[in-house]
């Protein structure tokens, strides 16, 4: 059982992709390779890629279009200050709550004895609407309350690390305890952050390393992440289906037919020094076509190519299996351009 007065880290996360692990390896490619004191983290996803690049560069740009993953990056990385003792009786309170008082019953309804315990949905809910009515709090504090949130839901979430589904178990426990988030000191640096369309914003920033660690394949995030993007939202949308999923929305392209052509234009826009990108080799091992990557190598070379000189780096590395896929020769790729 985790430590209940234990802060979480920002790679503790279950998060399809996350190259937290690769992280070493990535970083030390990059400042063999790169010249630079800004950092443009295009696809940021959990963070994990900023967080260890922190005290290489003077200014990042972290960008994701997940409204949940927006709200974590201002949780960790913002320069705004917050209370720690504010927080803290913040944390208290949510621990005593036992049942709802200003919350309706949505959260639960949907949700309990499904993806949590019926207690801890309630308790989940019932948490989400007093940070909603909070007026004490600026947006640093409202921001890592809800990612705390949201670290605490996932980590006890009776699911197998996503929410396409949940485990049909009878009697799941009461386990929700709600922690508080790590903050990551960032005094010094230059932090910008967006939830913007990448092939739009990069167009608009110039940085001196550009980093991108696109979708791979057809999985849509805002799918898998859908709960968490309730609880970041927080709008209660109608729900469908047994995964009890809202309509779809923020849907990327670069898990559709059409990504090679997105890459390639994402690419073109670019206002950098250097261009790094990773991606990994799931195509003809993959049993499940939703696994299959979407661009070949042989695709974002050419499209690198068109803008620079490309340096090609493989690392072998342990496939995120969901249920269906099964890889044997799984790597990575880094791909660095100097432009």
């Amino acid at each position: 059982m985790p430590n209940k007065n234990k802060s979480f880290n920002i790679q503790q996360r279950r998060y399809i992709g996350s190259k937290y692990k690769l992280m070493p390896w990535i970083k030390k490619l990059l400042l063999e390779n790169t010249q630079g004191t800004s950092f443009f983290d295009v696809f940021a996803g959990t963070g994990s890629v900023t967080e260890e690049m922190l005290d290489s560069y003077d200014t990042f740009y972290i960008n994701d279009f997940l409204y949940s993953n927006e709200i974590i990056f201002n949780a960790f990385f913002s320069n705004e200050s917050y209370s720690e003792s504010k927080l803290t009786k913040y944390k208290d309170e949510f621990n005593s709550i036992q049942k709802r008082q200003y919350d309706d019953s949505y959260f639960s309804d949907n949700f309990g004895n499904k993806y949590f315990s019926m207690h801890d949905a309630e308790v989940i809910g019932e948490i989400r609407e007093r940070i909603h009515l909070s007026q004490d709090i600026n947006k640093r504090e409202k921001s890592i309350l809800i990612a705390s949130l949201i670290y605490s839901a996932d980590s006890i979430a009776n699911t197998v690390g996503h929410y396409d589904a949940y485990r049909k178990i009878k009697g799941i426990e009461n386990k929700f305890n709600f922690r508080l988030i790590k903050t990551i000191d960032t005094e010094g640096k230059n932090i910008h952050i967006y939830r913007s369309d990448a092939n739009e914003l990069v167009s608009k920033i110039s940085a001196d390393i550009v980093f991108l660690d696109p979708p791979y394949n057809s999985r849509q995030y805002s799918r898998f992440y859908h709960i968490l993007e309730d609880l970041a939202e927080w709008n209660k949308p109608e729900l469908f289906g047994i995964a009890l999923k809202p309509k779809p929305e923020n849907m990327s392209d670069y898990s559709r037919t059409k990504a090679p052509e997105v890459f390639d234009d994402l690419v073109q826009n670019i206002n950098a020094k250097y261009i790094a990108v990773t991606y990994n080799n799931t195509y003809e091992g993959a049993k499940s076509s939703s696994s299959r990557n979407k661009i070949t190598h042989e695709q974002i070379l050419e499209s690198l190519n068109k803008v620079g000189k490309t340096q090609v780096f493989n690392k072998g590395y342990r496939f995120f299996n969901a249920g269906n896929t099964n890889l044997n020769n799984h790597s990575e790729t880094l791909f660095i351009t100097e432009v």
